[in-house]
């Protein structure tokens, strides 16, 4: 299999859709260091995916989640995840207390990560369906949203940055136990919806 596999074109026009975008969110940002610091991210996926296209191609399905995810970060990026428009839109509709869209891009950051480990469990080990294949993609994405909670806490404190601005905490002594509490929201949410469409697409891909 590696090095006979077909360019995955999806991941092509995935990113033909994420770089624009992201180069439109680098036009006067609310705060250019914390839109460095937010499409990480973002610069890290783009190119683990294109080293590992050949030999590691995802389903289609997977590349645009992933892209979907990449520029729900980039949204953030541009403007502060406090202070995205949509979010004070969604915040006057329902009378919500604060901008929840970081909220949001915490739930992605589980929900997406799930068919990402879920792939890769059922491609790479003995797990390939059942009750624990589902446990452990939950608790590995959950593991995953509690090390980016050490990451923004050591760039936070590294870098000097207000907790308002890269953090968006928005005065919630509780936002961290929120991120991750949605990050497992949103795994949890995946596999119970998505676990048969994505197994449909890894059969499609021949990777079933």
């Amino acid at each position: 299999m590696p090095g006979t596999l077909p360019w995955p074109r999806h991941l092509l026009w995935m990113t033909l859709v994420v770089i624009p975008a992201l180069a439109l969110s680098g036009i006067g940002p609310y705060d250019r260091l914390t839109w460095y610091l937010e499409i990480f991210p973002v610069a890290i996926a783009l190119p683990v995916l294109y080293l590992s296209a050949r030999r590691f191609p995802l389903t289609p399905m997977l590349y645009w989640l992933i892209g979907f995810h990449c520029l729900v970060l980039i949204l953030g990026s541009h403007y502060s995840y406090a202070r995205v428009p949509i979010g004070f839109w969604v915040q006057d509709l329902f009378d919500f207390s604060r901008n929840h869209y970081d909220r949001f891009g915490h739930f992605l950051q589980g929900f997406v990560p799930a068919i990402a480990v879920r792939e890769i469990l059922k491609r790479l080990s003995p797990l390939k369906g059942g009750g624990w294949l589902g446990f452990i993609t939950v608790m590995t994405c959950l593991a995953i949203s509690a090390m980016y909670e050490f990451l923004e806490w050591w760039i936070a404190v590294a870098a000097g940055i207000a907790a308002d601005s890269f953090l968006a905490t928005q005065g919630d002594v509780w936002d961290t136990q929120w991120d991750m509490f949605l990050a497992l929201v949103g795994a949890t949410i995946a596999v119970l919806t998505l676990s048969r469409v994505h197994d449909r697409a890894l059969a499609r891909a021949g990777f079933a």
